[in-house]
């Protein structure tokens, strides 16, 4: 007898096309201000079944979080697969080069300040959370550097979060220059 592939139905399928969506959303407009019939629009469904799928607002940041985490880890391992050599100031090289070419894209970049902004939140602060320490957790695996060396890549990673998202590389200002220094993203 032939095994049966499991057969996902329409809301298994639907779950990570909303989840896309409200990435996208709550990216635009945060937590407070996004609604679920945004996301319903930018889904192409309606809020109906979005609630079907994720019957509170939260659930539906939290999937959008956990989705921008997953997205950050692939390109992290992206990253260090692509490193030319395994030792760890290389590998961490090569992960920042795949994060600052991945918030390239803002959404990710923004939904994670949105996230930050909405924390007190319980459930959005557990996944915000969640996600940092699985990234931590890959990073310090991955790259087998020491905990001052992974602690190091976080910091700047949450530099370059403030470079971009307050746009400080394009200021000529000398303290602007004294934040930005050694720092730099792909066009």
């Amino acid at each position: 007898m032939t095994p049966r592939s499991p057969i996902l139905s329409t809301a298994d399928i639907r779950r990570p096309l909303v989840a896309a969506a409200a990435l996208v959303e709550f990216a635009r407009g945060g937590y407070f201000r996004t609604t679920v019939a945004d996301v319903a629009r930018e889904a192409k469904i309606s809020p109906a079944y979005v609630f079907k799928l994720y019957p509170r607002k939260e659930q539906l940041f939290v999937a959008a979080l956990e989705t921008c985490f997953e997205r950050i880890i692939d390109a992290l391992e992206a990253g260090a697969d692509a490193a030319g050599s395994p030792r760890p100031d290389d590998l961490l090289d090569a992960m920042g080069e795949a994060y600052a070419d991945l918030i390239r894209d803002r959404s990710l970049l923004m939904l994670q300040v949105h996230a930050q902004s909405a924390a007190e939140t319980p459930e959005i602060g557990d996944a915000l959370r969640a996600g940092l320490a699985k990234v931590t957790e890959f990073v310090r695996h991955r790259s087998a550097g020491s905990d001052d060396a992974v602690q190091r890549f976080i910091a700047y990673g949450q530099l370059c979060h403030l470079i971009v998202t307050a746009r400080v590389d394009e200021s000529s200002a000398p303290w602007a220059k004294i934040v930005a220094h050694g720092i730099r993203h792909p066009e």
